[in-house]
C-alpha cells in the first residue's frame, strides 16, 4: 500500500490529499529517508511523521484492507513516539492559552457581533 494512503487509512491524516502534500513536503519519513506519496509500505516499518510541530513515529504491524474506524487503528499501528515529544504538545497548548485567555482583553470581531446581537436581537444584519 502506499505510505499517502496508509497514512490516511490509519487516520494520521483527515484526506487522502493532506497525506500526499505532507510526503511531498518532507514530512513523512521511512528509515530516517523522505519518502514520495508513491513508496510503499510494509510490515515493520517504521515511519516519521511531522505534525503539528510534533515528530510522531510509528510502526507499522499490517496492512488495512480500507479506512478503518478509529478503535481498530491500534491493531495495524504502534505508536513508538518518544514522550518528549508528547510533552511538547502539552507545552504548546498552554503557550496558545498563555497569549489571549477567554474573555480577557479587546473583543474580537466575533464577540463584538455576539455582543451586538445579545444587547439588540431585533437589530441583526442578516
Amino acid at each position: 500500500m502506499r505510505v499517502d494512503k496508509f497514512l490516511w487509512c490509519v487516520r494520521y491524516y483527515k484526506t487522502r490529499s493532506i497525506a500526499t502534500e505532507a510526503c511531498r513536503k518532507g514530512q513523512v519519513k521511512i528509515a530516517s529517508e523522505t519518502v514520495k506519496p508513491s513508496r510503499e509500505v510494509y510490515p515493520s516499518d517504521e515511519i516519521e511523521i511531522r505534525k503539528n510541530q510534533i515528530d510522531y513515529k510509528i510502526q507499522v504491524l499490517d496492512i488495512p484492507e480500507s479506512r478503518v474506524g478509529a478503535k481498530l487503528v491500534n491493531i495495524y499501528i504502534n505508536d513508538i513516539t518518544p514522550k518528549e515529544n508528547l510533552e511538547k504538545l502539552d507545552l504548546l497548548k498552554y503557550s496558545k492559552d498563555y497569549y489571549r485567555k477567554k474573555g480577557v482583553g479587546r473583543p474580537t470581531k466575533k464577540d463584538r457581533r455576539e455582543l451586538d446581537d445579545w444587547f439588540d436581537p431585533e437589530n441583526k444584519n442578516d
